[in-house]
């Protein structure tokens, strides 16, 4: 993953600034743009949760299921 800082324009709009490895700016966009590109890119990592997730609901529904009901008085 890039790093990337965050700074604010002179009119006061929020940015993601990358640098390239001397330090000048490589790249500026504005938070919300980046921000809305970052949600719409799912991670290696919440891929593999996603797909871990299932397995786990699953065991969760037979326990439930195992369980008597409690009953009313």
């Amino acid at each position: 993953m890039v790093k990337r800082t965050t700074l604010r324009s002179s009119t006061g709009t929020k940015l993601y600034a990358v640098r390239d490895a001397s330090g000048k700016f490589k790249d500026i966009q504005t938070y919300a743009r980046a921000h809305a590109a970052d949600m719409r890119h799912t991670s290696k990592a919440e891929a593999a949760a996603a797909k871990a997730k299932p397995k786990a609901r699953k065991k969760a529904k037979a326990k439930a299921k195992k369980k008597a009901p409690a009953k009313k008085k």
